[in-house]
């Protein structure tokens, strides 16, 4: 049995998916349980559930779905025979990084307390997201132009199920143990560029129109605190004229490529279709 915390997020719905289709057990963690829609067949529990991990060996650990309780989680996953955990963490978390920025202080304190478990763990540190670029889908339906923040930022943003695809992977094949894994897209691609991309797969000619101070505050991320936000937005300052970090471990270790932005962007079409 493999339990998955925040299995109606991007990335824990693509891995309930992978792994259902693939015939493994399941026990998706979920605060709706009669609104999760996952495929027939998987078990879906409230995080509260009396005995939620019994059973399960492995566990696939989202931080934020966690909230921070990862420390109680870990210790009744233990005590119920989980042995390994693959954690869902960040690419901030790397050499040099500011380890006073709110999500390497998140994320590293995670990866810490799953150390400290005294199970056998798995890093999963992806950069960018592809569905970030939801933030955008209101002003898409809209019209077209999109208003934020850092036109020329880039990064190489990755697709949810290609996350998923190497958590599958890390839960099921051996070799991932210890290991800390960087995933990124295939290519750099900017604000603007995404935008244009998002156009191009609905068939139409969208413009990003940067904006900045407080409007770029209100402009990205709405539902993430204000701190959170400015620490990014600073981030994304730094993006601007630079190269993104770019690995292939997606391809390594599932043997194809990341799928690009526009591939995303296809994928999604009917999110941002009006």
């Amino acid at each position: 049995m493999i339990a998955v915390t925040g299995a109606t997020g991007n990335v824990g719905r693509a891995l309930v998916g992978r792994l259902a289709a693939a015939g493994r057990p399941v026990r998706a963690v979920s605060r709706n349980p009669e609104g999760a829609a996952l495929p027939p067949g998987v078990e879906v529990a409230r995080p509260e559930s009396a005995g939620l991990f019994d059973g399960a060996s492995k566990l696939f650990l989202h931080v934020q779905a966690a909230e921070g309780r990862i420390g109680a989680v870990l210790d009744a996953a233990r005590a119920a025979g989980v042995r390994h955990v693959v954690l869902l963490s960040s690419g901030i978390i790397q050499e040099g990084a500011d380890e006073t920025h709110p999500i390497h202080v998140t994320h590293a304190r995670a990866e810490q307390l799953v150390r400290d478990s005294g199970l056998e763990w798995t890093f999963l540190r992806p950069n960018a997201f592809s569905v970030n670029a939801l933030q955008w889908a209101g002003q898409i339906r809209a019209g077209d132009t999109v208003r934020g923040p850092f036109a020329d930022a880039v990064s190489a943003p990755i697709h949810e199920d290609d996350i998923a695809a190497v958590a599958e992977r890390a839960l099921l094949d051996d070799g991932h143990i210890g290991a800390a894994h960087r995933l990124t897209g295939p290519e750099a691609v900017t604000h603007a560029g995404q935008i244009a991309a998002i156009g191009r797969a609905l068939g139409r000619d969208l413009t990003y129109v940067e904006v900045q101070g407080e409007e770029a505050e209100a402009a990205f991320l709405p539902h993430v605190p204000k701190e959170a936000v400015r620490a990014l937005l600073k981030s994304f300052a730094a993006m601007v004229g630079t190269e993104p970090e770019i690995t292939s471990t997606v391809e390594e270790i599932t043997g194809r490529p990341a799928r690009t932005f526009a591939a995303w962007a296809e994928d999604h079409r009917a999110d941002f279709a009006a």
